[in-house]
């Protein structure tokens, strides 16, 4: 999934990023928006994470999500 993708499928995405990363609020979500450089900001800020650890983590989610079977 690219940034594009990424941007237009924020909305659905939320709540499983919701899920991965409890400590995002939903002002953070709506913050975001489906920005992958927002992203990792937002979770070093709450998890207090390196940037490559965070980065890390959201690749690997987001590749999770590219993986899940489409509807």
């Amino acid at each position: 999934m690219n940034g594009a993708e990424l941007k237009a499928k924020w909305k659905q995405l939320t709540g499983e990023a919701k899920r991965q990363w409890g400590k995002l609020t939903d002002d953070d979500l709506k913050i975001i928006e489906g920005d992958k450089d927002k992203l990792v900001g937002k979770i070093q800020e709450r998890y207090g994470k390196s940037r490559d650890e965070a980065e890390r983590e959201v690749n690997a989610w987001i590749e999770k999500q590219d993986q899940k079977p489409k509807k």
